[in-house]
């Protein structure tokens, strides 16, 4: 799953992976639900793969999660399609590491963005893998470009076999009461 352009062709070598360019397949931002529903309930893997801007995801990504992962559906009562799958943040940042830092421009570490995704990942039931990150991207060169999508490549390839994966505990779905929710409106209504 990517909020932004895919990789190109000749980078898409891993063969379990099933790429979805949200701002190609959605020009008009209107996200056809059951598709997407059914290609993350297939996989055991949810990669949101974006840029931050403004210390966030991109707006269709947004959207896309807004839309695709319902009450009923990806949590709350009988919501279970996502439980005991991973979710696995993916991203780039125009600023370099050394802006997230307390003395940086950004004033706080990179870490204390990711509580949205921590909490979207709760609130199904997921695990949350450390984020994959290339800081300064509008500024990298190309080879370190290339060692990042190597270490991509190699993530995804050999997932879910990574050394540190027994160390990273299961989650359990966080239990949203009904009344908590607003109530269906009655069709025609």
């Amino acid at each position: 799953m990517t909020g932004q352009q895919a990789p190109a062709a000749g980078d898409r070598d891993v063969d379990s992976a099933d790429v979805q360019d949200l701002y190609g397949a959605y020009p008009d931002y209107d996200i056809d639900v059951q598709a997407e529903q059914r290609r993350v309930a297939a996989r055991p893997l949810l990669v949101l793969l974006h840029p931050i801007q403004w210390y966030s995801m991109p707006a269709l990504m947004k959207l896309w999660l807004d839309d695709v992962l319902t009450h009923g559906w990806a949590y709350g009562h009988q919501g279970t399609a996502l439980q005991g799958k991973d979710l696995w943040l993916v991203a780039t940042t125009g600023g370099p590491e050394a802006s997230y830092h307390p003395q940086g421009y950004n004033r706080y570490f990179f870490d204390a963005f990711l509580p949205p995704y921590e909490q979207t990942a709760a609130l199904c039931g997921m695990r949350f893998l450390p984020p994959l990150v290339l800081h300064g991207a509008n500024r990298a060169s190309a080879s370190e470009i290339d060692a990042h999508v190597a270490v991509f490549a190699d993530r995804l390839r050999t997932y879910p076999d990574w050394p540190e994966m027994d160390e990273i505990a299961s989650c359990i779905a966080c239990e949203v009461p009904t009344s908590d929710r607003p109530l269906e409106q009655e069709a025609g209504a």
